[in-house]
């Protein structure tokens, strides 16, 4: 099957979520009814795992669909005149934009940082493990990290468009909505990750600090597609737990 690309200037997942979008009016799907899974809708469209995971969630955000942990994405509604258009900026999408950027900015900034510097991020990165130790944490501190790495390259564009990028996680309502999920599968900011960026600009090493912002960037796309499947494995082990409980107490 002939791939989207060759057809279509829009990004892939913008022509799934058209497509389905018109499958949905079509009456493919009634509401209430599951989409198919999305390993399925990849073969089916000959496109990725995470090309459909955008597209659903373009969907979702629009309230067409709803997706349930551990179940599929479900019909909420039927597509009116207005559902076509209004696609944002996806996680995916900003997260490949902050692995370009950001890696840069990293080798710039082993070039520049100072010692006060140095301790300024280190002592960021216990602050995020402290976050980590919240349930209710946010990531407040996993931002300022990546901030204060840009502010060390000296260069006010560089930290103007990680400042920007940074915005786009919480207002672009496709991102946010990807980022909330991960954040609710348990997913946090990997400590050791964080240690090996700050350990190569302790170094002054440009391409130690790139290759290590950028492997830290590629798991966080990683986390992001792997994010659902994480809760709902999660959420099968607890309920065998239960289960397991419940039968030590029976037989007792």
């Amino acid at each position: 099957m002939q791939d989207f690309a060759s057809r279509s200037n829009d990004r892939l997942y913008q022509d799934l979520a058209r497509k389905l979008i018109a499958e949905l009016a079509s009456g493919a799907y009634p509401v209430g009814s599951r989409l198919p899974a999305e390993r399925e809708l990849a073969q089916q469209h000959n496109v990725s795992r995470p090309t459909v995971r955008e597209a659903i969630i373009a969907l979702e955000v629009q309230g067409l669909v709803e997706v349930r942990i551990g179940s599929g994405a479900y019909v909420m509604r039927l597509p009116g005149k207005g559902d076509i258009a209004g696609f944002n900026i996806t996680a995916f999408e900003l997260t490949e934009a902050r692995l370009l950027f950001e890696g840069e900015a990293a080798a710039l900034a082993a070039t520049q940082i100072s010692d006060e510097e140095i301790a300024e991020i280190e002592q960021l990165v216990r602050e995020i493990a402290r976050e980590n130790q919240d349930p209710g944490g946010t990531d407040k501190a996993d931002r300022a990290f990546h901030l204060a790495i840009a502010r060390a390259t000296r260069n006010h564009a560089v930290l103007e468009t990680i400042e920007r990028l940074w915005e786009l996680r919480y207002t672009s309502p496709e991102a946010a909505l990807l980022h909330e999920k991960a954040r609710t599968a348990n997913v946090k900011p990997v400590i050791e990750e964080h240690s090996a960026v700050l350990e190569a600009l302790r170094a002054r090493d440009p391409a130690i600090a790139r290759a290590a912002m950028r492997t830290h960037l590629a798991a966080v796309l990683d986390s992001l597609l792997f994010a659902t499947e994480e809760k709902a494995v999660e959420e099968a082990r607890r309920a065998v737990a239960a289960k397991r409980a419940r039968y030590t107490q029976a037989t007792r």
